[in-house]
């Protein structure tokens, strides 16, 4: 017999979640998340992918991962520590390690997880963070996490980082402090102002943490925001993530050997989570290859970008900040914006809604995800629905 608490917790909130505009119906794919999808046997031009170089269906992957399973096993079985580390998954640090240009790298299950293992493993009770009121939520948890004391600045204002920087060093309070941003923020598209980061971290000694999730494959040939400003060097970590460009699943911290060694040591998803699955860890070695010899795929990926931020922008929508390939339409009210995202769904654009929590009250909006894959005949054709659905509700 189930808890009536328990009954009457969920059927309040959930019932004020659908009332508010913020409960997400979840929905399921029948295929590859292409950019053609389906739906209930319907066709879809998919905007909602973080597959930003079509890797995730490439054959040259998929061939990689059929392979590794036949070689190695569905499962590592094991956690790395124990006997759960595999060659290839020795193989695919040393390839991270060169494409960033970093000592060494860690592989962890998820990117969300790097967040949780790498903050808490370094940062405890007796340190600060300073973090970028737009931090992805797996930043937030991990700093919650360490049990560290966390100082939020305003997003990417350097004088609201220096002054609280400033302040947290000559408080005396704290051991360590550290500066965690996101390279690439994924609601907005804008890049963090990383130069002035690291000379306001050197100026009062922070330990410097970047999650380029958005970042790689996109930005710095490749190899995200900390290569595009030339700071591979000057960046203490550099997180990763193998699920969006790279197209598997999977993340990864870059730094010093000394740091990587200790996180194999103290961070406790690689710990106690069995390790990356064979086949995913020879695809992501496939697709770094393919990323590092094919510029033409990040070309192709800024370019579409490029026409629909432009139509967008042309027809009136507000698109933000964006510097990145990620193209938010900005809605505002969450209602309207999740009606938006049902009107174009029905026209055939597949185009999630992202409304609070994810984003702050009111910046409720339209996250548009073009990738390398997406035709020119698509982007038109979703820049006409844009306008219909635009025009039918008022705002253009």
């Amino acid at each position: 017999m189930s808890s009536k608490q328990l009954e009457q917790f969920l059927t309040e909130n959930l019932a004020e979640l659908k009332s508010k505009g913020l409960y997400n119906v979840i929905d399921t794919i029948q295929g590859a998340n292409a950019p053609i999808i389906t739906i209930s046997g319907k066709e879809f031009i998919n905007l909602s992918s973080n597959n930003y170089l079509g890797l995730a269906t490439d054959p040259r992957l998929i061939e990689a991962a059929v392979q590794a399973a036949k070689t190695y096993g569905a499962g590592a079985g094991a956690v790395r520590t124990i006997n759960g580390t595999l060659d290839i998954h020795i193989q695919l640090e040393e390839k991270l390690k060169a494409f960033k240009q970093t000592e060494a790298v860690v592989v962890y299950q998820s990117g969300f997880n790097c967040n949780m293992a790498a903050i808490s493993a370094v940062m405890d009770q007796s340190d600060a963070i300073l973090s970028d009121e737009l931090n992805h939520a797996s930043i937030i948890e991990g700093c919650r996490l360490s049990k560290a004391k966390i100082l939020r600045y305003y997003h990417s204002d350097m004088d609201d980082l220096s002054a609280k920087a400033k302040a947290a060093r000559e408080s005396g309070l704290y051991k360590k402090i550290m500066v965690i941003t996101d390279g690439v923020f994924s609601m907005d598209g804008d890049i963090a102002k990383l130069p002035e980061i690291i000379e306001i971290a050197a100026r009062y000694d922070l330990i410097t943490y970047v999650d380029d999730a958005h970042g790689s494959g996109v930005l710095g040939k490749g190899a995200g925001t900390v290569k595009h400003f030339g700071l591979s060097d000057q960046v203490d970590f550099q997180i990763g993530t193998l699920s969006k460009a790279i197209g598997v699943v999977g993340g990864y911290v870059a730094g010093k050997r000394d740091l990587i060694d200790w996180l194999k040591a103290r961070s406790k998803p690689f710990l106690f989570s069995t390790a990356l699955p064979p086949a995913a860890v020879s695809p992501a070695i496939a697709a770094i290859d393919i990323i590092r010899d094919t510029p033409s795929l990040m070309d192709r990926l800024w370019e579409n970008g490029n026409v629909l931020k432009k139509g967008l922008t042309e027809l009136g929508f507000d698109t933000g900040k964006s510097e990145t390939p990620i193209t938010p339409c900005i809605i505002g009210e969450e209602k309207q914006t999740q009606l938006f995202s049902k009107l174009l769904y029905e026209k055939g654009v597949y185009a999630k809604a992202i409304v609070f929590p994810t984003v702050p009250k009111g910046t409720g909006r339209i996250r548009n995800m073009p990738t390398a894959g997406h035709t020119k005949e698509m982007l038109e054709e979703v820049l006409a629905v844009y306008e219909a659905v635009g025009k039918e509700l008022g705002l253009i």
